[in-house]
């Protein structure tokens, strides 16, 4: 670990300039002609040789972004600080090769010849060409070694990532995927560059990548006229490859916390290059913006961070019985009654919020067009996303794009995805729990047709003082914080999330136009804190939907407590509602159509059937099976994709047609008359679709 106030960049630096004094102390010894030593010569040679190789992967490994401090010319330094330790590595190289026991040949070399090979360690230009040409037999090696050496000033090729327009007079126009020749490069990061058609001008090396396709032809042709080049070439592949894994194995069996953390794949969205790289250095997004962190776990590892994963039951240790999911005492004592409930279950942590608004909120540049506002909240400890990831859909007025709002007021019921109204329930007993919240926009490229998600910034609320007590209902004002919830200090457009050395007045100025996130805690009613009690331990979801979420954990109680033959029993259970309402806690709009089809069949019982919870289960099934599977199994349904409006509005309106054919044949049936409409197609029903699986969804 670097020391403090020291960056990894000049940790780098004092690195290569410690190898390059061992190396000259190494050249030293080595010339002073003394043979017993040169088998300890050789062993320094290596370690050093081990040492370059890997402070140069950790160089390569290296963004902007590890940085404590930020960095003037950060491409250029670390470009520089990579020619220096490669030049350390290739005479490390040449070195090695002289003081191996085999020798660079057969023959014992002469003592005229080997006071040649000591003088061609130091900075003879005529040694070095000699021991280039000893060197010739080794090939390839030695030319993609002496290509990464190469000065500025020769030419080398370079493929174009994007489209780039030439603005000014100088600027070469390139297409993507175009194949250019690089004449110079400067420090400024605008590069000469040469096309195939013979035009030269000016490209940003932010456009471009090291290598082409007509190069590996050009590679492969010259493996096939030197065979034995491609042998020593295969070799050292291979060698390489065993290396690599060695050193994978090595950091695996490495004990750290990272293991349990997400830090693996933060740190990938970072590293990768995609879209957001092409328009950080087009100037289209504000500094601070990052790849969405939360976007890419839901991505990369799927149903571990979605609702529907934590909505199934989950088992205890001895896989026997369950450890979220029990039955009441005072109503599940006969295992016959229809009228049993789920034992309330409190946790550790179990609030209630809302999210208000966001206030000056940085927006893309041209060339991107924003197809989603939201935030992506789930329970964080500074390490690891302790439950599902949520997200609420933000509005705005084109007057005014940097506030953001929540829970519009909308004619009819709120659709829960922009509802701002929301609960968290977290078993986990860690004193640094609390609530994570990425502000982030997805958006598509007007030129490419890209899309891809940014994080705006984040805010962490820890739910607990220093004393350990939960916080209060009142409003919090969060500030917003740039970059990741792993840097820390980061600029956004200008603004300093750390304290500025500027007078009081400019500070209060300034802190008017900070990024902020106002969040409204309160107290829920009774009523949704007994329904609350009924949930899984760990969930984060919409306060609105929870009814629908408790009814589904009694009919899952009922189907695995009680009508069960025994405990031991795994057997299929035919439940087209527990088979398919995990499925549409991942679909927003379908659960508000459950949510209005129950409303509506709520709204037509009389009180004595409200008060029998056998009667209330039996109209609930009704109401989600004429909606649902109605839906569900509709061809004309286009699957479900984040921020398509097209999808969306094809969606919204196939749902209230159906609810329409739904409220108009309302009837003892429930409704389900609608399925054997001969007017309305439907898919094939599937098994998986009908019966309940406790082997493949429990936890």
């Amino acid at each position: 670990m670097p020391p403090k106030g020291r960056g990894p960049l000049q940790q780098v630096h004092r690195e290569v300039d410690d190898m390059r004094g061992q190396l000259e102390s190494l050249l030293k010894d080595v010339q002073g002609d003394d043979t017993e030593s040169k088998e300890e010569s050789f062993r320094r040679c290596q370690e050093l040789q081990l040492s370059a190789e890997k402070t140069l992967k950790n160089l390569t490994q290296l963004t902007k972004a590890d940085e404590i401090a930020p960095v003037g010319n950060y491409d250029q330094r670390k470009l520089e600080e990579e020619r220096r330790l490669r030049s350390v590595l290739e005479q490390l190289n040449k070195l090695s090769a002289e003081l191996s026991p085999p020798g660079p040949s057969t023959d014992p070399p002469t003592g005229d010849a080997r006071k040649e090979g000591e003088g061609g360690t130091g900075d003879s230009d005529e040694a070095d060409t000699d021991e280039d040409a000893a060197q010739k037999d080794d090939g390839r090696k030695d030319e993609s070694r002496a290509a990464n050496a190469t000065p500025q000033s020769e030419p080398c090729v370079y493929t174009a990532l994007s489209d780039f327009q030439g603005d000014q007079e100088g600027d070469l126009t390139v297409k993507r995927g175009d194949t250019l020749k690089i004449i110079r490069k400067t420090s400024d990061g605008w590069w000469l560059a040469e096309n195939a058609d013979g035009d030269r001008g000016v490209v940003p090396r932010t456009y471009l990548k090291i290598g082409s396709a007509l190069a590996a032809d050009k590679d492969e042709e010259e493996d096939e006229e030197s065979p034995d080049e491609a042998e020593e070439e295969e070799e050292g592949s291979e060698e390489l490859a065993e290396e690599e894994e060695e050193e994978e194995d090595e950091e695996e069996e490495k004990p750290s916390d990272a293991a349990q953390s997400n830090w693996s794949t933060f740190r990938k969205a970072l590293t990768e290059i995609d879209a957001t790289d092409v328009l950080a250095a087009m100037g289209a997004i504000p500094s601070g913006f990052r790849p969405s962190t939360l976007s890419k776990l839901l991505v990369d590892e799927g149903a571990k961070y979605k609702g529907s994963h934590f909505m199934q039951p989950e088992l205890s240790q001895s896989q026997l019985s369950f450890s979220d999911l029990f039955l009441d005492p005072d109503t599940g004592r006969h295992r016959t009654s229809r009228d049993s409930q789920v034992r309330p279950r409190h946790t550790r942590t179990c609030v209630c919020f809302t999210l208000w608004s966001c206030k000056s909120i940085p927006t893309p540049g041209v060339g991107v067009q924003v197809l989603s506002r939201h935030i992506r909240l789930c329970a964080f400890d500074g390490t690891r996303v302790l439950s599902n990831i949520h997200t609420v859909r933000a509005t705005y007025t084109p007057k005014n794009p940097r506030t953001w709002l929540f829970s519009p007021r909308t004619a009819g019921v709120l659709p829960s995805l922009l509802d701002g109204d929301c609960f968290l329930r977290c078993d986990a007993d860690d004193p640094d729990l609390g609530i994570l919240f990425e502000l982030g926009v997805t958006f598509i490229r007007n030129s490419t047709g890209e899309r891809g998600d940014l994080s705006c910034g984040w805010a962490f609320l820890k739910l607990s003082d220093a004393a350990g007590n939960a916080l209060p209902s009142r409003t919090y004002e969060l500030p917003v914080s740039g970059g990741t919830p792993y840097e820390k200090d980061v600029d956004m457009e200008g603004f300093l999330t750390r304290a500025s050395s500027a007078g009081i007045f400019q500070q209060m100025l300034k802190a008017r136009r900070q990024p902020k996130l106002i969040v409204k805690f309160k107290t829920a009613n009774a009523r949704i804190k007994m329904q609350l009690s009924f949930l899984p331990s760990t969930l984060l979801h919409c306060l609105n939907l929870v009814p629908l979420l408790a009814m589904y954990r009694q009919l899952l109680a009922d189907a695995l407590l009680v009508d069960r033959p025994t405990m031991q029993n795994a057997d299929l259970i035919f439940s087209p509602v527990l088979a398919t309402f995990p499925t549409l806690v991942d679909q927003p709009d379908l659960l508000d159509a459950v949510r209005t089809a129950w409303m509506d069949a709520e709204s037509n019982m009389s009180r004595a059937q409200k008060r029998d919870e056998a009667q209330v289960k039996q109209e609930f099934a009704k109401a989600f099976r004429s909606s649902a599977s109605l839906l569900l199994h509709s061809p004309s349904l286009p699957w479900h994709r984040w921020a398509d409006a097209a999808s969306e509005e094809q969606r919204s309106r196939l749902i209230g047609s159906a609810l329409e054919a739904l409220k108009r044949a309302r009837g003892p049936s429930g409704g389900l008359e609608v399925l054997a409409d001969p007017a309305r197609a439907h898919l094939a029903f599937d098994v998986a679709e009908m019966t309940f699986d406790l082997l493949r969804v429990a936890r």
